[in-house]
């Protein structure tokens, strides 16, 4: 899944060129994605989180599909969890995050697949 983004990841970016990957570092599916990038910059949201701007733009786009509700941190969450806004709870906890979540240049991807690194790869 891809997505056009506005000026303010250009801000946040402003190396232009510099691919962004968040996920987890035990994440195997990032793994994979972090193999074949070969010059992606990796943010662990684990440790160091998403910026506000970045996941809201994400979400403006993605909405309620940019929230893993099959992951472990999903269904360790109660009920009165769960029906909290989806912003404030991948903000809470950033693991609930759909991974990789990939940026590059003025696009986002989300997955990842062989289509999605032929976009990305050429």
């Amino acid at each position: 899944m891809t997505f056009g983004i506005a000026g303010a990841i250009h801000q946040q970016n402003q190396g232009g060129d510099v691919m962004i990957l968040y996920g987890l570092k035990n994440c195997d599916t990032c793994r994979k994605a972090l193999k074949a990038l070969p010059d992606v910059d990796f943010r662990d949201v684990r440790a160091d989180g998403i910026d506000p701007s970045v996941l809201k733009i994400a979400y403006d786009h993605l909405g309620d599909a940019l929230l893993n509700t099959r992951s472990t941190t999903w269904r360790g969450l109660d009920e009165a969890e769960r029906s909290t806004d989806p912003m404030a709870l991948l903000q809470t906890h950033p693991t609930l995050m759909k991974r990789p979540l990939i940026q590059a240049q003025d696009q986002f991807f989300v997955g990842w697949n062989k289509d999605i690194e032929s976009k990305l790869l050429g």
